[in-house]
């Protein structure tokens, strides 16, 4: 029933429409069990500066009930992390999360034994000493394209990439990108044939702010190496990745 109008005027009733509950956007969680270095710290730091929720562990014992209680989109693990033997903690996080796909950090020495390990279809390896920005890029990749990498090769025209071991291969060739180059171009495969602004690569390849020259000058190192016909400019708006 609508309020009574007030004596010689008009009603002053005003209907309240409910308004739709706006959805919160979910954030994606990362585990980063790193052992507490200057390098994990920067890594921390780049991704929590983007927006992204981060859990670090420091020790092999607190790994599986972080994800237990955090339920990460994914996990970055070192292998020779303090506390049990690493090689078993990988299997019981497989086990544990079998949905979430792990990025292992591993010596060269111990990349023999770890291969078998990883599930070829959802895990990757980084090698240390590693990149920051790399590290950083590759995580980031591995959340906004989220079932995207399931599959290990990714193919766009005659450009292979080979998520698992980081080869790159231009018309059965192979082709030998630095880090930094490497991290461009899987930030370009995440949106092959769209234009990709300076602003969004430089957020997706470097860990620091980065000028649109210094995007420039690694696009041309790029071109150089996979062919210049590949990456397209596109006058004021970006780049796009050609099949």
């Amino acid at each position: 029933m609508l309020p009574a109008a007030p004596p010689g005027g008009a009603s002053t009733y005003v209907p309240v429409i409910p308004q739709p509950r706006v959805p919160v956007p979910q954030v994606d969680h990362v585990l980063l069990a790193l052992p507490p270095t200057a390098a994990s710290a920067s890594v921390l730091r780049s991704l929590r500066a983007d927006g992204v929720s981060v859990s670090p562990v420091g020790h092999g014992i607190g790994v599986l009930d972080a994800i237990r209680t955090r339920d990460p989109a994914l996990i970055v693990l070192d292998v020779e992390l303090p506390g049990p033997d690493q090689t078993s903690v990988l299997a019981a996080v497989q086990n544990e999360a079998p949905g979430v796909p792990v990025i292992a950090i591993t010596p060269r020495e111990r990349r023999a034994g770890l291969l078998h390990q990883l599930r070829g279809d959802r895990d990757d390896y980084v090698l240390r000493p590693f990149a920051v920005d790399e590290l950083a890029a590759r995580i980031r990749l591995r959340l906004r394209l989220g079932p995207a990498l399931d599959h290990a090769v990714l193919r766009h025209g005659e450009l292979v990439v080979d998520t698992e071991f980081g080869d790159v291969t231009v018309d059965g060739q192979t082709v030998s990108l630095s880090p930094t180059e490497f991290a461009l171009l899987m930030a370009m495969l995440a949106e092959p044939g769209q234009v990709v602004s300076p602003d969004r690569l430089a957020r997706e390849v470097w860990s620091e702010p980065a000028s649109a020259n210094l995007v420039q000058v690694y696009i041309s190192y790029l071109r150089r190496k996979i062919g210049p016909e590949r990456i397209r400019t596109v006058r004021g708006a970006g780049y796009v990745l050609e099949p």
